[in-house]
């Protein structure tokens, strides 16, 4: 059962890429995100109230909620999308496989958790892999695939302070079930204000690709890969679970050449491997550490 759900979460996560890609088009990127997260909400609020898992929250609970909402329900996720109208979605998946490592580095920042010289180690060698991947030359710059880059790196930087969060509700014996569910509905809100700020036209696009999308963003790609990443955390460990992060960039960037005619070259194929190692140096079990340390926070899928 424990490798049957690790294969979901790796799945789920690495083709959640190509299916935003498919969100790209006649509706607005922000109502993209909208529908997809009020969807989610409804699912994950659905899910409480018939497993009984509400908890109650006091009310500085609620604002880590709306901090995590801000963080990882919406502005992370505007940033993301805008990124994939840029560069191939396989490209923003690697990208976002960083998100451990910035997790690790913020961890330390805000909550004073310990930040290890491989953690450090292997923030250099993933973003050293970026570099090569999206074959960015000093001498000859892409603007528009270093435009690309900089909005998956900082949505992906969304994310991870979103962790933060998550870290600050487990310190507080609060189950990532409620939070989730409450940081959902806040990020929701933030969108519809994004839109009304906006003044974005409402519109829906009934095509079967886009409506076939959003189902699968908002209800495995928002809701069942979380929980089932939650119960791999409470099977193997935080640490043994996190190595999903390190093998869903592979399925999408696989996704991305079948559909979007990504093409892999030899640098590509060198920035994948620092990439990937980079994130194996942040995650390895050391000798003598206890299961389930590893992982700075809980994590999140796309």
């Amino acid at each position: 059962m424990t490798a049957v759900l690790y294969l979901l979460v790796v799945l789920i996560w690495g083709t959640t890429w190509i299916a935003i890609h498919y969100q790209i088009g006649p509706v607005a990127v922000e109502l993209s995100i909208l529908y997809r997260f009020a969807l989610a909400t409804v699912v994950m609020f659905a899910l409480l109230l018939v497993t009984r898992r509400f908890e109650r929250l006091r009310a500085r609970d609620h604002l880590v909620c709306l901090g995590q909402g801000l963080a990882l329900f919406s502005g992370n996720f505007l940033l993301i999308y805008h990124a994939s109208a840029w560069v191939p979605s396989g490209l923003v998946a690697v990208a976002f496989s960083t998100g451990s490592i910035w997790t690790a580095v913020f961890s330390w920042v805000a909550l004073g958790q310990k930040l290890s010289p491989r953690v450090i180690a292997g923030g250099l060698v993933g973003l050293a892999g970026l570099w090569l991947l999206f074959g960015i030359d000093p001498a000859r710059l892409d603007l528009d695939t270093l435009y690309g880059l900089g909005l998956a790196l900082a949505g992906t930087m969304g994310f991870a302070f979103g962790n933060v969060f998550a870290v600050i509700h487990r310190r507080r014996g609060l189950t990532p079930w409620t939070t989730t569910a409450w940081g959902m509905l806040y990020g929701t809100l933030i969108l519809v204000a994004v839109v009304l700020a906006e003044g974005l036209p409402w519109r829906f696009d009934p095509a079967p690709a886009y409506v076939g999308a959003l189902l699968y963003l908002a209800i495995p790609g928002s809701v069942v890969a979380f929980l089932a990443y939650l119960t791999l955390v409470g099977r193997i460990g935080a640490d043994k679970a996190a190595y999903s992060s390190v093998l869903f960039p592979l399925v999408a960037l696989n996704a991305s050449a079948l559909l979007e005619g990504y093409v892999w070259t030899a640098a590509a194929v060198a920035g994948v491997a620092l990439v990937l190692l980079g994130n194996l140096l942040v995650f390895a079990r050391l000798p003598g550490r206890r299961n389930g340390g590893a992982a700075p926070a809980v994590k999140v899928g796309a």
